[in-house]
């Protein structure tokens, strides 16, 4: 499993990341089954989310009751959260984020988050309340760091504008057949091309000018939750012969490429697996292990139709 150091800090973090937004319904069993799965091969960081499983720490809570984990177990990984979706509206108020993270807590039956990133962007956001929220998580220990999920280059800018602690990562949807991260910047100042159109402001370029780690999630979707492209030969039939090939090359299935496809890229993006299989754990893993050479990369790339100009 390939791992690498979060830019300033001194944690350690594998490449592939469990997913566990899909274990609501799985029995203890399956839910141990999947984490041992993942530990054995490496896999260091579990992410969560407070509105996983369709009500508030549903799936934390199943996390925390199937696994009891030890506090030696426990200090092996890194429990990731997030908090800020509520139903029918986002809310990032210090209220909202130290009533979330208590509750993440007690449903994952741990002290503390390793990591908490606010998800999706509130537009109401008070950069000084978000603060004072973190400062009182930091100050008390039940987070030791933070981040965000799907926010822009200037929305990061605007919470940086009060929070004092460094926010490390940036949870983001990035696939081969979804890849607005990279395409755009390959095909900038280019008129009349859809790919062009910049969605993320820059988004790639800042993380890695400020050593903040991307996370890529939904790492084998097409479009915007559009199912997988793996394979899916009516949409993405050269795709899919090209991640053939290259999966017998390397003695991988065209899961493992897929996932090398993102963490070959030199800005040591994490890939967030959505996976319950264990198999698929292992598969993905085995991909975060090769390093596709630039011509594989471009090739996957223009066969999943992005555009080289």
């Amino acid at each position: 499993m390939k791992t690498f150091t979060v830019p300033h800090t001194d944690v350690t973090v594998s490449s592939v990341v469990l997913g566990l937004m899909r274990i609501a319904k799985m029995s203890d069993a399956e839910v141990r089954a999947l984490y041992d799965a993942a530990v054995e091969i490496g896999v260091t960081m579990m992410d969560h989310a407070d509105i996983y499983g369709g009500a508030p720490h549903v799936c934390e809570a199943r996390f925390g009751d199937a696994l009891k984990l030890s506090a030696s177990d426990r200090a092996k990984i890194q429990i990731q959260s997030k908090v800020g979706i509520r139903r029918g509206y986002f809310d990032f108020s210090s209220e909202h984020i130290l009533q979330s993270v208590d509750g993440s807590l007690k449903a994952l039956r741990t002290d503390y988050l390793d990591v908490l990133l606010l998800h999706r962007p509130d537009t109401l956001v008070e950069p000084d309340d978000v603060a004072k929220a973190f400062d009182t998580l930091h100050a008390s220990g039940k987070v030791r760091h933070f981040g965000v999920s799907n926010h822009t280059p200037g929305q990061i800018e605007l919470l940086k504008s009060a929070v004092k602690q460094p926010l490390l990562f940036n949870q983001v949807q990035l696939s081969i057949a979804h890849a607005n991260l990279f395409a755009q910047g390959v095909a900038a100042n280019m008129g009349g091309l859809e790919q062009s159109v910049s969605r993320d402001i820059g988004l790639l370029d800042y993380s890695r000018l400020k050593g903040m780690t991307l996370q890529a999630w939904s790492p084998v979707q097409k479009g915007f939750f559009e199912g997988v492209f793996i394979g899916d030969r009516e949409h993405y039939a050269e795709l899919n012969d090209v991640m053939d090939e290259l999966a017998k090359k390397y003695a991988v299935t065209p899961m493992g490429i897929a996932i090398a496809w993102i963490t070959r890229h030199p800005a040591n993006l994490q890939v967030v697996l959505g996976t319950t299989k264990p198999g698929r754990v292992r598969e993905s893993a085995a991909g975060s292990d090769i390093t596709l050479t630039r011509e594989e990369w471009y090739r996957l790339f223009r066969a999943a139709g992005h555009t080289l100009p």
